[in-house]
């Protein structure tokens, strides 16, 4: 039986709103309703939820490659929406956990491979943005830790043309399990 652990990835403002810094616009607002129906159903059975985001300083090097976004401190960086009001809501249990994270993998100088190890996790999954950068490389980091991994196709968008393409990628090259 496997043990899970939900990563939302990325659900900031400056990701998710239409004013933000490096938005997924649209298709990123869309999936907020299911991610939050699903982080309640981790909830309801006492798995561990992380939130994993973005956290750059202002003069991050990542801007030279990339809009400003997620700038410590700033609106850009807060939870988007419901999102935010599920996390104000339930971020004082116990196996809820906010994890600022310097890297498009999020288990990258972070310390989310301690915690889902003290949870004796087997299985993440993941969702939020983008598909093809951050969930992508988290899905590798968490394949590279010896983790399965579970995308979830309605839980996770992108400002490219290439969510398909790296859901297909997940599956083939880390053997994540894609649902629709």
């Amino acid at each position: 039986m496997s043990r899970d652990a939900l990563l939302i990835i990325d659900m900031s403002n400056d990701f998710v709103h239409d004013q933000g810094g490096l938005s997924a616009g649209k298709p990123a607002q869309k999936i907020v309703s299911f991610i939050v129906k699903l982080a309640d159903q981790f909830n309801e059975t006492g798995k561990p939820i992380f939130f994993c985001m973005d956290a750059h300083e202002a003069n991050d090097a990542h801007f030279n490659l990339w809009p400003v976004h997620n700038v410590k401190g700033t609106w850009g960086a807060h939870l988007y929406g419901s999102l935010g009001e599920w996390y104000v809501t339930h971020k004082q249990q116990q196996k809820v956990h906010f994890i600022p994270k310097p890297e498009y993998d999020a288990f990258i100088r972070t310390n989310l491979d301690q915690l889902l190890k003290q949870y004796e996790v087997d299985t993440v999954h993941l969702v939020g943005v983008c598909t093809d950068i951050c969930d992508f490389l988290t899905a590798y980091g968490a394949y590279s830790r010896g983790y399965a991994t579970i995308a979830y196709n309605k839980g996770m968008a992108t400002f490219t043309d290439q969510h398909e393409r790296f859901l297909e990628h997940m599956h083939a090259i880390f053997k994540t399990t894609i649902i629709d």
